[in-house]
Parts: structure tokens; sequence; C-alpha cells
């Protein structure tokens, strides 16, 4: 009775918001999986957008091809938006929308849809990414200029804290920095600076109400990665509510110590998961959620996590039920909320914490000397020490310096029957795009047309004089302006923007195996001059870390390398073979469209008369894609398992070796042909 009484009587903290990040295809499929979720003890919601919307493109527009509805939920207007909500009380919901490029567009629908619902703006809770800075960085769904793009994102800022005030109009998003190889130091240092960078331009706009700034930063949230290497993560989260708190003190005035609270969200890291025994990845997750929810005083407000398939494709419903679970027991059937933070008096967490904040510090001033972190991006400083970190990883671990289990060690195992029989993946049907397409025609269709050139010239003077453009934005929404309309209007004023690569790094060697150079170097003897590469970015895939890595090592070994960047249109990777004289080409896709971008790669190859010329692929593709590419006449696969990069480049250099063969084996049969119908004549 004793114990069971002191179990009643511990005061237990209130748990995390727990989420899981979804959306898929349709805004109405998107809202099955919601209300499924919210009924299986979800208590947030976390949208995910496809890269159209996230790159201001409509579906039918040409760079939208492929790319509709597969990492993502599609809301081209206010009637997807609707959809994607019915029957879900926004004024109830803590709702998280991954966005940043068009955040201020998607905000709009969504405080439109609200309204419809009768939710007064003031109560609405939740969060906009609006991290446009970050994007340069790593995950490439920018669209406008740095200096435009800050300044919506000061928009979005100045009208939530004044409308919206329950509002985070700003989540700093360090976890893509992660993705992209940061070490602690550089997570902690780039997303500090980019909040710095944000907060400086809110406070350096003419019209801000300078009482108003301790609101701003209270409001401003971050967004971040917990990895394996568990002390140091724990390490990581107190050292940034710290650095947080100083920033607060010492660089702007804030007094209120509620308003210097570090408030983050987290998923933990995605770029660990594995392909090989993708089992493993269960424990993987569950040990980097201990990560941000053990120590009270940097605990993550909000928790998603990933699926243990993600590796492999899109995670079914029952996967992400089973991560969503993990959040659940730890929450609910354990004691860890009855207690003060289990951490605070430890001497090897407080001497760990002190020397990250140390190094953060002096990463910051360096930061700082080059003009902050605008001028960082603009210039490619940090993009490059981003690849640099990354390749140092992917060397770790291809040295097995840094063991991955079940990738360099440990490698045999029994079968795992979590993907036995039916697809391990969920699968977005080809017939999303075609309907999409047909929907936003009838859509364009049925409205006021008056009204929306009315509403966009609007927002072309609000853009053009500097106006706050979400009012114009909202008024847009409203009558029933596409996302495409919205992004194409503020590209015309803006203009658009192509990020440095990142691969320009004359500091960077891989100590790539000599096998490899001695191929290349071989090969380049036989061709008569260097062997060239032409690796693209199809479509609206982001994700550029892999197709840099591979520029960067193939540029190691010996090849002529051409990388352009991400949002490449097939036309003008085919384009770029052509005037390069590609003898192999690359492409990188990670966002599930590799089967209809590469299938008009092949057919602009066979237009162009290089036919001839093999093409290789990598990305997250499933054995049965790997067939249909197989098929359609692409020479190489290559997936997360294919970690060794030494290998690939063992395999593109026997790519071109192969397709050199068949070239002369083809020239020689031509010429005994050409000699035998000479003798004939004679």
């Amino acid at each position: 009775m004793g114990g069971q009484a002191g179990v009643a009587e511990a005061k237990r903290d209130k748990p995390w918001i727990i989420r899981t990040y979804a959306g898929h295809s349709t805004a109405a499929e998107s809202n099955k999986l919601y209300r499924g979720n919210l009924a299986k003890g979800q208590t947030g919601l976390s949208v995910a957008f496809d890269l159209p919307t996230q790159t201001g493109y409509d579906p039918d527009h040409e760079l939208a091809r492929g790319e509709v509805g597969k990492v993502g939920v599609s809301i081209a207007h206010l009637g997807d938006m609707r959809a994607l909500f019915q029957d879900i009380p926004l004024v109830q919901m803590n709702t998280s929308m991954t966005i940043n490029a068009t955040a201020p567009w998607l905000l709009s629908l969504y405080l439109a849809v609200a309204e419809e619902q009768g939710a007064p703006l003031a109560a609405l809770q939740g969060t906009t990414q609006n991290d446009i800075i970050k994007e340069y960085l790593s995950r490439g769904t920018y669209v406008f200029p740095p200096a435009p793009s800050l300044r919506l994102t000061k928009d979005v800022i100045l009208f939530t804290t004044k409308e919206v005030p329950k509002w985070n109009p700003m989540n700093v998003c360090s976890y893509h920095l992660q993705e992209a190889g940061a070490t602690p130091v550089q997570e902690l240092s780039y997303a500090l600076a980019i909040a710095i960078a944000v907060l400086d331009t809110v406070r350096d706009d003419p019209n801000f109400d300078e009482e108003s700034f301790a609101d701003v930063f209270g409001r401003i949230s971050f967004f971040v990665n917990a990895g394996l290497r568990f002390v140091t993560e724990i390490c990581k989260m107190r050292a940034f509510s710290e650095l947080w708190d100083e920033i607060a003190q010492e660089r702007y005035g804030i007094a209120d110590p509620k308003k210097r609270i570090f408030r983050y969200g987290v998923q933990v890291n995605s770029l660990g998961l594995t392909e090989q025994q993708p089992e493993n990845n269960v424990h993987r997750i569950l040990i980097e959620m201990l990560a941000v929810t053990l120590s009270k005083r940097a605990r993550a407000r909000a928790v998603q996590l990933p699926a243990w398939n993600e590796a492999l494709g899109l995670p079914r419903p029952w996967d992400q039920q089973w991560s969503m679970r993990m959040q659940q027991i730890l929450a609910f059937e354990t004691d860890l909320l009855e207690y003060d933070d289990i951490f605070d008096g430890s001497k090897v967490i407080d001497a760990k914490v002190e020397a990250l904040k140390a190094e953060t510090r002096a990463e910051l001033e360096r930061i700082g000397g080059i003009g902050g972190a605008v001028a960082a991006v603009e210039t490619g400083a940090l993009k490059r020490a981003l690849v640099e970190s990354n390749a140092k990883r992917i060397s770790a671990i291809e040295a097995g310096d840094q063991i991955v289990v079940g990738v360099n060690k440990w490698q045999n195992g029994e079968p795992s029957p979590l993907t036995a029989g039916e697809g391990a993946i969920f699968t977005v049907s080809e017939t999303v795009e075609m309907e999409a397409e047909a929907r936003i025609r009838d859509w364009r269709a049925k409205r006021d047309g008056a009204a929306v050139e009315t509403a966009l010239a609007d927002l072309e003077a609000a853009a053009r004089s500097g106006a706050n453009i979400m009012p114009v934005s909202i008024a847009a929404a409203k009558a029933g302006v596409t996302t495409g309309e919205w992004g194409a209007r503020l590209r015309e004023v803006f203009g658009e923007y192509r990020a440095p690569t990142g691969v320009t790094l004359e500091t960077v060697s891989s100590g790539a195996a000599e096998e490899a150079r001695l191929l290349i170097a071989d090969l380049g003897e036989r061709l008569g001059e260097t062997p060239k590469l032409v690796v693209g970015k199809p479509g609206l895939d982001g994700h550029s870390n892999g197709a840099e890595q591979i520029a960067l090592r193939a540029r190691d070994v010996g090849f002529d390398v051409t990388y352009d960047g991400i949002r490449q249109t097939p036309a003008e990777i085919v384009a770029k073979a052509k005037e390069t004289g590609a003898h192999v080409v690359g492409l990188s896709i990670l966002s599930g469209s590799h089967v209809p971008l590469v299938r008009d790669v092949k057919a602009r190859l066979r237009e162009a008369g290089l036919d001839h010329v093999p093409v290789v692929v990598g990305g997250i593709i499933s054995q049965e894609d790997e067939l249909v590419l197989k098929n359609m006449g692409v020479t190489a696969v290559y997936t997360p398992k294919d970690y060794v990069l030494d290998k690939i480049m063992i395999g593109l250099a026997k790519v071109v070796e192969r397709a050199l063969d068949t070239s002369e084996a083809h020239r020689r049969d031509g010429t005994a042909k050409q000699n035998a119908g000479t003798a004939q004549v004679y």
C-alpha cells in the first residue's frame, strides 16, 4: 500500500508533444493518416510537404514532374489546405510545418483555413520552420536569394508576434546540418549564428517596435538532431540551452528568464539509419530519443521519430505507430518525468558541456569575422566546411574507425522477417501526379480570375515596396491563388538563387584506394583524355550530400567531374553531358522520383545521339525499382548500403571500361564488315 501511495503522490512533469513527421500524395489521404495517428495517441501534427510545394511550383509545372506527393503532401491552394485539416479543429491542435522558402504562403493558407473554422488567430499554436539559411547549407529547398529570403522570414516573425502570439514563427533547424555532416560544434555554432542573423534583421527593421523584442526572442524555437553519440548529444543540448541564455542576456539584454528559455523540437538522426539489417534502426532510434529526453534542463518540447525502414523508403502507418509507441512507453510507463535533472552535478557532463561551449563561442566569433551567417553562406565558407566534415565522417566509416553495426562490422546475420513478404515500405501511386494536375486545372477554372489578378498585383506591390508580405499573402490565399502563382510572382521580384555546391574544395583528400586511381589512369591512356563524369541532380530533390561526396571522391581518384548543383532539368543534364563529352552520367535522386526522371534523361540522351553514354543512379531505391531502372538501360544502381565510396569509384571506372570495350568491338565489327564488302566488289 505504501509503495502504491508513493507512486500516486509522485509529481510528474507534463510529457513532451508526441509527433510523427507525416504527409504524402494528396491532402485527403494525409488527412486520414493524421486523424489515425491522433486517435493512436499522437498529441501534435508535423506536416511534411512535397518538393513542388516547398519550392513554390504547382503540380503541373515542368519541374514538378515525378515529384508530386512523393516526400510529402501536395498543397497547391486553399482547397488542398482545407482538405488536409478536414475534421481537425486547428484551435485545439499544435501543428508543426516543415516549410521554409514558401513558409509565408503555407502559413497564410493555414491561417485562412483556421479563420474558416472560426478559430481566433491569437489562440493558434504551432511552428513554421522558416529557417531559410540552413536550406542554402544542407537541404536545398531555397527559392530566392538570401537577402529577400531573410526579409520574408522577418515578415512572418513580425506578423505572428503581433497577430498569432502563441505561434513559433521560426524553428532554427540544426537537424539538417547534422544530416549534412556537421560536427556538434558546427551544429551549435551554425544554428546560433543563423538565429543571431535573423534576430538582428528583425531588430534593424525601421518599423520594428523595440519594446516587443523580448516577445520576438521568446518565440524563436529550434529543431535539432540527436545522433548516436549519446553522452555528446546530451551535453550538446545542455550547451545549446546555456549558450542561448547567454546570447539573450549579453547580446540582446533580455531580462525575463521565461523569454530566454531554449525551446526545441527534435527528430532523431535519419543519417545513421541503415539499409543493411534495418531492424537495428529500432535500437538506434530509441537510444537517440533518450539523448533529448533524459536531461530535464535540456529536454525537447516536442519529439518526432523516424521509422525503422526510412533507409528503404516511405514508412507505412504501422511503422510510424511503432516509433510513436517508443515515446509513449518512455513518457507514460517509466518514472522519468517524476525527477529533476538526473545529470546535474555530473563532472563528466559539466566538463563536456563547458568544452562544447568554448569551442562554439570560438566558431561563432569566426563566423562573425566573415560577416555573419548570411555572408558565410554567400561566400560558401560554411557549405565547404560541412562538405569537408561529411567527407571525414564517410572516410572514418570506410576505414572502420567509426563502427556501424551490420554495415562495416558484424555484417553477417539472419534475414530480417520485417522485410519479408509484403513490401516493407509505402509506395505513392504514379496516378497521384495526374490527379493533382487535373484538380489544379479544375481549381483555376472555377475561381474568380479578376480577384486572383488583383491579389497577385497586391502581392507584387508589397514585395517591391518592402511592406509585410503576410497580409497580402493571406488575401491571396482566400482569393484562390495557387502555390506556383505565389512563387512565380515573387520570383519576378526577387529573382532565383543557385547556391555554391561546396565541391570546389582543394583541401579535401579522401585517401582513395590506389586501385581506383590506377583504373582511371589506365582508362585515360585508352581514351586519350581524362575520363569525364557528369553528376546530375534532376528534379527538385535538394539533398545534395551524396552527390557532393561522389563528386569529391571521383575528382580525387582522377575523373574530370562536372557537378552543377541541385534542381537540374533532364534537358540541362543531357546538354551538359554533350557539352563535356561525358563518358558516364551519374544521377542522384533521393525523393522517390527516380523512375520518371531517369526515363526522361534516358529518352533525351537517345534524342541527342548519346545513347552510348552509360547512366548510373544513386538514391533510396527499392529492389523492385532497381529492376525497373536496369530494364530502362541503367548500368548500375547504388543505394545507402553502398557506403564504401572507393568501391563505387571502381564500379564507375569499370562502367566506362565496359562502354569503351563495347565501342571498340563495334568499331572492329564495322571495319570487318566494310572490308568483307570491299573484297566482294573486287
